[in-house]
């Protein structure tokens, strides 16, 4: 399960460094595709082929299936650590999460976030004013 926050910086050539809390558990090879929020996500490849199975699983015949899965799938690359426990960004995953330099990494059980830490500080100040109401939520959902 990955947990936690960790603050980083991009290198001049795009590598970000993976904490190694999380580099375990990713394995050595591990997906990066665009997320949610305008943030990156990074899947170790099991999960990654049950994120695959559930999306096969809905109905193509849907427009909006099809455009998530066409931006989700097109998306992705399959991502290697070197011996510094770096990856290489590629430049169109950057641009889409706005990553130029600072970015946050946060563990969201089941995968790794990486996000600019601009929109991060501000996706948090939001979403942390309304904990309260959507913890609410969630129990009347019965979460």
């Amino acid at each position: 399960m990955f947990l936690g926050e960790y603050q980083h910086s991009l290198d001049n050539k795009g590598r970000l460094t993976v904490p190694a809390r999380f580099r375990e558990e990713l394995g050595e090879t591990f997906i990066v595709t665009k997320g949610l929020d305008n943030c990156l996500f990074v899947y170790p490849l099991s999960e990654w082929k049950t994120v695959e199975q559930n999306l096969k699983g809905l109905p193509f015949t849907r427009g909006d299936v099809r455009a998530f899965v066409r931006f989700f799938f097109s998306g992705a690359c399959e991502c290697e650590t070197d011996k510094q426990g770096r990856i290489l960004l590629p430049v169109a995953l950057r641009e889409y999460a706005h990553i130029d330099k600072d970015v946050v990494i946060i563990g969201v059980g089941n995968r790794v976030e990486v996000w600019a830490h601009q929109y991060w500080e501000e996706y948090a100040e939001n979403a942390g004013a309304s904990y309260e109401e959507i913890s609410e939520k969630l129990v009347e959902l019965g979460i």
